[in-house]
């Protein structure tokens, strides 16, 4: 069976600070829509060799504390449902999703 490759191309446009001022990013898998801007980026790769995290998080200046707070949230929410799906362990899911409710009522945003 031969493979696929899919390509996904990240844009970030720097101020005179290098500062963020806007990140797109364009997928293989939309093709009938334009690059999406977006104001945070959480981008995480697992090196096996090294059995290390290798990480990208950016946002840009336009992005506010309120929704930085929600943007986490809903990352800690997502990474519940992976972690469920990628070693389903129904119950340390569960936990995690308990920290979720936890961090959203701490931070107080509404689910």
């Amino acid at each position: 069976m031969p493979t696929q490759k899919k390509d996904i191309n990240i844009t970030v446009e720097l101020d005179e600070k290098n500062v963020a001022s806007n990140i797109a990013f364009k997928a293989d898998d939309m093709p009938n829509v334009d690059a999406v801007n977006c104001r945070a980026m959480l981008l995480s790769f697992w090196d096996a060799q090294n059995k290390d995290t290798l990480k990208l998080d950016l946002w840009t200046r336009d992005m506010t504390v309120d929704e930085m707070k929600i943007f986490f949230h809903q990352t800690l929410v997502t990474m519940a449902d992976t972690l469920e799906r990628s070693i389903d362990d129904e119950r340390i899911a569960g936990d995690m999703r308990d920290f979720c409710h936890y961090f959203a009522e701490r931070m107080e945003i509404k689910e």
